[in-house]
């Protein structure tokens, strides 16, 4: 076994720290390490780590035992469960959302009360679910109706697992606890381990006759339909969260969450930059030169836009207001319309003549062979 880091090194602190010191460096590493967070595969041993050490600091008798001892005097006086209890997590975990179960369970896999150990603190999956939506759609917001493949309670058994008409029988070996404890001596003195309970697998329960349509796990694979609420302007790969619409666990646990990451189709005219929208323009050559009006349009309609005289293939006219609603915030963004330059491919021999006599008035041979222009 690894020899345990220096509490106020892990924390990242001197040894004179105070509580506001402490309470701040842990709930800041907390916030970095939680397993919920943080995917990284050292990020749950990181966080059992820093939690162990903010409850032996932020508590007074055991931190003055520990800066007299050492991790010896901690262990020699504790049990792992004790080092938990009556530190402050609930005030410092705030931010996460959690409290001191949250703890208790990154250690132990279960919470303090009675009742099954995996039954009562376990939560079902979360699923993660890929929604394709229009460019209009995400401009004005929409309800989409789908379809989940998901784990739910049998609807036979009720999700209890024993057939219909009989019961489960509470697990004698951990008398209905789901856990069991076994003793263990060491040179400091003896140290208490909680386990799920090898007879009942944690559930505190025996099932003696399995229901048949779920085989006594109290679940079965559904397809459930679901509304989904996508907000207006929603951003390009953002993730809508559902609580409890996820995968369900044993009677006693709760449902995993549903992750809804949105996808936007690319669109026929417009091409999405965050807020903004982008269009190409494409204008005649005496359109560009002489300058005019046209109708460029847009997610709500089409509107006028000015066309002045002398404008350059590749400029940019910002139509204030075009473009997508800002994603929990106020107003619009801007279209972007980008000039392009249309270049017939054939001209009739009157065209061409008048082309010829252009080409001449601003002194390019009509040959290719450029002289000086006449601006």
């Amino acid at each position: 076994m690894a020899e345990k880091r220096d509490y106020y090194e892990v924390l990242g602190l001197q040894k004179g720290a105070s509580k506001d010191e402490i309470k701040d460096a842990y709930r800041k590493l907390a916030m970095q390490f939680h397993p919920d967070r943080n995917k990284s595969p050292e990020a749950e041993e990181r966080f059992k780590e820093i939690s162990e050490s903010y409850a032996v600091l932020s508590d007074d008798q055991k931190r003055q035992k520990y800066d007299t001892l050492g991790h010896e005097g901690i262990d020699q006086q504790y049990t792992q469960e004790d080092i938990f209890r009556g530190a402050d997590f609930n005030t410092v975990f705030r931010d996460l959302g959690g409290g001191f179960e949250d703890i208790f369970r990154a250690f132990f896999g279960g919470g303090l009360g009675g009742g099954g150990y995996q039954e009562q603190t376990s939560r079902g999956q979360d699923l993660l679910y890929e929604l394709s939506i229009t460019l209009e759609e995400a401009a004005k917001g929409v309800e989409k109706e789908t379809e989940i493949p998901r784990t739910e309670k049998c609807d036979v058994c009720g999700g209890s697992g024993a057939a219909p008409g009989t019961q489960a029988r509470t697990c004698p070996r951990c008398n209905g606890a789901g856990r069991v404890q076994s003793m263990r001596r060491s040179a400091f003195g003896m140290f208490v381990q909680v386990v799920p309970c090898p007879e009942c697998r944690g559930k505190g329960k025996l099932i003696e006759q399995p229901c048949k349509q779920c085989r006594g796990s109290g679940l079965i694979k559904k397809r459930r339909k679901i509304t989904v609420r996508i907000p207006a302007g929603i951003d390009e790969g953002y993730q809508l969260r559902l609580r409890g619409e996820g995968d369900m666990t044993s009677s006693l646990g709760e449902p995993g969450d549903l992750y809804v990451l949105v996808h936007t189709r690319p669109h026929d005219v417009f091409v999405r930059d965050g807020e903004d929208l982008h269009y190409i323009l494409m204008l005649s050559y005496p359109q560009a030169v002489l300058g005019t009006e046209v109708e460029v349009p847009t997610l709500d309609g089409s509107v006028l836009v000015r066309i002045h005289s002398g404008t350059q293939p590749g400029e940019i006219i910002r139509v204030r207001g075009g473009g997508m609603p800002r994603f929990r915030g106020y107003g619009k963004g801007d279209l972007l319309v980008r000039v392009g330059l249309v270049v017939p491919e054939k001209v009739t021999a009157q065209q061409r003549a008048l082309l010829e006599q252009l080409s001449r008035e601003f002194g390019v041979d009509a040959q290719g062979k450029a002289h000086k222009f006449r601006f």
